[in-house]
């Protein structure tokens, strides 16, 4: 008898707290997106909003070993939306997935409270760890559009990772990191990293010529040194 009381409370308080992380996620969105009108509008026509709610219910599958129904949902919402979130990943209260399209999030991923994230991030693995293969994101993070997070990385509460930046070493708190690979460019609002000017970028191939240009001279010295002098 009282199990099967406990099996309605259950599902009860499962559906109290969907409807929770739903309000939680809508609100979200209308506090940071300028362009959100309504609330009917971010329900109905948000695919971030679908994608996280979508996850939060495979999650539960996945955290009681449901791990197919728990896929099929993953699946399922990544046709409708364009966002591949694995039921695995940990996911905190606030996030705000902003167009969304060609977003991975992969099995091991923890992301903190009131995070954003664009379209075309991935947070995904090198294929070179075991167990934890996939970042962790702090509270209160922003990545921007087309950056990548690759392996058991950590970003720092309160950072940034800007657009196309590929992350692969640590990012500490209040950081904005940025390039491929990314490096750290500001700390706590003070610049750190000077080389910043995107117009007068070296060529690599021209460096390179010059580098081998100047050993093959530096070789024709040594070979002359060594070739036994002649009388004129």
């Amino acid at each position: 008898m009282e199990e099967q009381e406990k099996k309605p409370n259950a599902v009860l308080a499962l559906i109290s707290q969907l409807r929770e992380d739903l309000s939680d996620t809508i609100q979200t969105v209308k506090s940071r997106d300028p362009a959100a009108r309504s609330k009917a509008e971010i329900l109905l026509l948000y695919s971030g909003v679908h994608a996280i709610f979508a996850h939060r219910i495979a999650h539960r599958f996945y955290e009681k070993e449901w791990y197919f129904p728990a896929r099929a949902i993953s699946q399922f919402s990544r046709f409708l939306t364009g966002i591949e979130i694995h039921p695995g990943a940990t996911i905190g209260k606030g996030l705000f997935i902003d167009h969304g399209m060609g977003v991975v999030i992969g099995e091991t991923t923890e992301i903190g409270d009131n995070c954003t994230i664009y379209q075309g991030v991935t947070l995904g693995g090198t294929g070179k760890d075991v167990g934890k293969r996939h970042p962790t994101i702090g509270d209160n993070v922003m990545i921007g559009a087309g950056a990548k997070v690759l392996g058991p990385v950590k970003i720092g509460s309160n950072s940034k990772i800007a657009s196309n930046a590929v992350v692969i070493h640590e990012v500490p708190e209040d950081s904005t990191a940025v390039g491929i690979p990314a490096k750290v460019v500001r700390r706590g609002g003070v610049r750190v990293y000077d080389q910043m000017d995107q117009c007068h970028i070296p060529d690599p191939t021209k460096l390179e010529i010059n580098h081998l240009k100047h050993r093959i001279e530096e070789l024709e010295k040594q070979l002359a040194a060594l070739q036994p002098k002649t009388d004129e």
